[in-house]
């Protein structure tokens, strides 16, 4: 990480925090930073970063696999969102708050070994509904949408929501692609996906050969949070019943989570990004890829490689390479 992406990097955090009501951060705060500031963390991150294999892999290098699409372009080249070029990758800055646990969700366990990345599971071991046929997937979902659509739980949030977002897609999935919170489009429109960030995740669920009416789409909040702030830990603790209960409805053998609020909600965890991505997780009865949300890739196109190699490796997994 060189100064400039460190200085990003803070000055995301900040943002973050004052987005979340943090009085004592003002806009604008990380420009203060002097520039002694600034080297000095730089020289301690090098000194830590060290110490996580995952967290050294920062060269953006291009997007351009064998098997992507005729038409993609290095990850180097500028993108428009409604291009045909290969989808990008962005790394979303983590909350650094503590996730609460839910009486929903059973706790999660961390594998690992010293000096190694960690693999999560949560959930359980498998799936607490039966295989339902489709009539009572249908039944279920109706069900399930009206409770989100009476939910009030998250005052700041209901005052100020258009209208929920529940979801969208098929009832009997392989796949299931769950971003963080709806934004202005979704919240106009009702459905999740359909600004600039879903633009560009239907490119990578076509370059991965699948098309976007095959996968389910839903996200960690059901509203809108204010001004498109990041999701506060209670309120996703508030919408991770909805969305365990239409996973297990769903009963998908993949899930791709993208974005920290997406691993906050499944796995319950606070580590970054960089740390869980390239390798499967364990959420119920599904295999779980956690990545970057594309909503980064737009500010940040040199981290789609990224994303384009965790896409690969579960292309791999479900047998489409």
């Amino acid at each position: 990480m060189d100064r400039d992406q460190l200085k990003f990097a803070l000055v995301q955090v900040l943002e973050n925090y004052r987005r979340c009501g943090i009085s004592r951060v003002e806009r604008g705060a990380a420009d203060s930073l002097s520039s002694a500031v600034i080297d000095r963390i730089a020289a301690s991150a090098l000194d830590t970063t060290a110490l996580s294999p995952a967290s050294r892999r920062r060269d953006p290098g291009p997007l351009s696999p064998e098997s992507a699409p005729q038409g993609s372009t290095p990850a180097a080249a500028p993108m428009a969102p409604t291009s045909s070029e290969q989808p990008l990758s962005p790394p979303s800055i983590s909350q650094p708050s503590t996730s609460p646990t839910s009486h929903t969700t059973a706790a999660t366990a961390v594998t690992s070994t010293p000096g190694s990345a960690p693999t999560l599971t949560a959930g359980g071991s498998d799936w607490s509904l039966p295989i339902l046929e489709m009539a009572d997937r249908r039944v279920r979902f109706s069900e399930l949408q009206g409770q989100v659509i009476d939910c009030t739980q998250c005052a700041g949030i209901v005052s100020y929501r258009q209208q929920t977002v529940f979801g969208a897609g098929p009832l009997n999935p392989t796949v299931c692609f769950m971003g963080e919170a709806p934004g202005a489009d979704e919240d106009r429109t009702g459905e999740p996906f359909v600004g600039k960030a879903g633009q560009l995740l239907s490119k990578i669920i076509v370059a991965m050969k699948l098309q976007r009416e095959e996968v389910y789409i839903l996200n960690a909040l059901k509203c809108r949070p204010p001004q498109n702030r990041t999701p506060v830990p209670e309120e996703i603790t508030n919408c991770r019943h909805f969305v365990s209960s239409q996973l297990n409805i769903l009963q998908p053998k993949y899930i791709v989570c993208l974005g920290s609020v997406a691993v906050q909600s499944l796995l319950q965890s606070t580590l970054p990004i960089g740390r869980l991505r390239g390798r499967f997780h364990e959420y119920r009865g599904a295999k779980l890829v956690v990545t970057y949300h594309p909503s980064y890739l737009l500010r940040n196109e040199s981290a789609k490689r990224l994303v384009w190699e965790d896409m690969q490796m579960l292309m791999r997994e479900m047998g489409l390479k």
